[in-house]
């Protein structure tokens, strides 16, 4: 079609410009992937997947990635910041989340790419590529391990009350091990999948598992009243608005929770009949669940243990009664949803190595599973040997979050997007300008409230997810 050619060589004019004058036309068109090659067809990558995962099961994919541990922190967060400021913020956040997917769905849509790491080589070439691929590795890694720590401090204290023995007495009340054990016989094995797609079933059952969390938060408020009467009773006013030295890592706290931009590419990949507005209401109808089930558990959460709230939900009902038997059974539903998450979260680590080390590689096998082992074994190491990785993982959370989910997504949209389509004095670039310039401020302010807790030695540097 006529205007389908004249497309094609602004486009190829537009590359030209950002390629070596010497390159041919042929070879340009065929590093972008519009012309086959010697042989008569496009190479074979390990991104190119037929995409076969229903609406649904995305769905669960994308809610089950937006999930993480962070959850079991907001009703300490809310504690902070009083009911309604909470409310404000996390609303604040689902948006500007919801904005954010919005524009690299767009990106996305623009130039054909579904992976993050490519639209960076687009927007930026290999410095823009390597700086997407690093975040996402950081990120996803502080994710992992956040989780692992749980199954680490948590499941030695399921198994505990059928033995009734103590935690030095047998190898199996020992936390490094059991972190070994899951990661080696449940978390492997749904790694080694060739597809995110097929773990649409274990999302949906890990979201399940937190429904539960969420629904036993709700059933406790009705049968825990104000807990610790020896305090004062101005302990058990709720507050609607507050705001004090601690209301200030409420943000990063809200921020994290909401981190799923890696996976979102990945996921528009291998959904059936992808389009924009398809994977745009994928992103809305995920986010918008779990941000129900966030405010419900922060609620209800707080509003049972008000100003005696720890930084930690579970803990906090350990002080009520540490055998109680559905709070067990929430361990374990705790424990199920988040060793389900890793894989969800180790995919796009895995595609970023890929894209960074092996960009021109076809799907190997091989690779595919040494990528897994490593990964996981070094999280494992991490997890094991290290004896505080808090602030660590503040400072990854603190610069890899705010250009995942705000910096990143922005640029990009300024750079790929035409200046002939949308000029920079256009609404739409203005409005991402200001987004990444919000992204920025945010990476600065996290900083430095860490670098202040440091200081101050109190130790409560945010991070994971």
């Amino acid at each position: 079609r006529p205007g389908s050619v004249q497309e094609l060589r602004v486009g190829t004019e537009r590359m030209n410009k950002q390629k070596s004058p010497n390159m041919s036309l042929k070879q340009t068109l065929t590093d972008e992937e519009f012309l086959p090659n010697a042989e008569g067809k496009k190479p074979v990558r390990f991104t190119d997947f037929e995409g076969k995962t229903s609406f649904g099961m995305s769905v669960f994919n994308l809610g089950n990635a937006i999930m993480g541990s962070g959850i079991l922190g907001l009703a300490y967060a809310m504690s902070n910041t009083g009911i309604i400021f909470f409310w404000f913020l996390l609303t604040s956040v689902a948006l500007l989340s919801c904005y954010s997917i919005h524009l690299l769905v767009k990106c996305a849509g623009i130039v054909g790419i579904r992976a993050y790491e490519q639209l960076g080589f687009r927007a930026f070439g290999t410095p823009g590529k390597m700086a997407t691929g690093i975040a996402i590795t950081l990120q996803n890694i502080g994710s992992m391990s956040s989780y692992l720590y749980i199954v680490k401090s948590e499941l030695p204290l399921v198994i505990q009350p059928f033995f009734g023995l103590n935690f030095n007495s047998v190898w199996y009340l020992n936390g490094n091990y059991l972190v070994i054990l899951v990661s080696a016989t449940i978390i492997l094995p749904l790694a080694l999948m060739k597809q995110l797609g097929y773990l649409g079933y274990t999302s949906g059952f890990s979201l399940s598992c937190m429904v539960f969390f969420l629904c036993a938060v709700i059933y406790k408020k009705f049968q825990i009243d104000c807990p610790l009467k020896e305090y004062s009773v101005l302990l058990c006013p709720s507050r609607v608005f507050l705001c004090s030295s601690q209301t200030a890592y409420t943000i990063p706290i809200l921020a994290f929770a909401f981190v799923c931009h890696p996976e979102v590419l990945p996921i528009y990949t291998e959904l059936r009949n992808p389009s924009k507005a398809r994977m745009q209401k994928v992103s809305n109808i995920s986010i918008f669940v779990m941000y129900i089930m966030y405010f419900l558990a922060a609620l209800f959460g707080y509003l049972t243990f008000k100003g005696e709230m720890e930084a930690e939900l579970l803990h906090t009902y350990s002080r009520i009664d540490p055998y109680d038997t559905l709070i067990l059974c929430v361990r374990v539903a705790v424990l199920t949803a988040v060793t389900l998450t890793v894989p969800i979260v180790l995919f796009p680590v895995r595609r970023a190595i890929q894209h960074m080390l092996f960009p021109t590689k076809a799907f190997n096998w091989l690779r595919h599973i040494a990528i897994a082992i490593v990964l996981l074994s070094f999280i494992n190491v991490l997890v094991i040997f290290a004896p505080n990785i808090l602030g660590i993982f503040g400072i990854i959370g603190a610069t890899s979050a705010p250009c995942l989910i705000f910096i990143f997504p922005a640029i990009f949209y300024i750079r790929i997007v035409p200046k002939d389509k949308e000029p920079m004095s256009s609404t739409p670039k203005i409005l991402a300008a200001c987004f990444a310039a919000l992204g920025i401020s945010f990476m600065v302010m996290s900083l430095s409230f860490i670098i202040i807790d440091w200081t101050m030695g109190d130790g409560l540097a945010v991070g994971g997810h």
